[in-house]
């Protein structure tokens, strides 16, 4: 049976600044994602962990590579 990993304070540190740089507001995010706003908000937290589908939803919402947001997400983690 899988196990539910924790969030990952990385890819939510890395999220919220690609949008707040873009000067999008979490409900524009999740309307582009089609996420709630709820959603968006507890992934930038770090409260929840967002299933690979989610991330390529925001990904796409915030217009960015897969590749861009792996490297974003590996220097935070440094």
């Amino acid at each position: 049976m899988p196990r539910d990993l924790p969030p990952d304070p990385a890819l939510a540190a890395v999220l919220r600044r690609l949008r707040e740089d873009r000067g999008l507001a979490q409900e524009a995010v999740a309307f582009r994602a089609g996420i709630s706003t709820g959603a968006v908000a507890r992934i930038e937290l770090a409260q929840s962990s967002p299933s690979w589908v989610t991330v390529r939803q925001i990904v796409k919402a915030l217009d960015v590579s897969m590749g861009d947001l792996g490297k974003a997400v590996d220097r935070e983690s440094k």
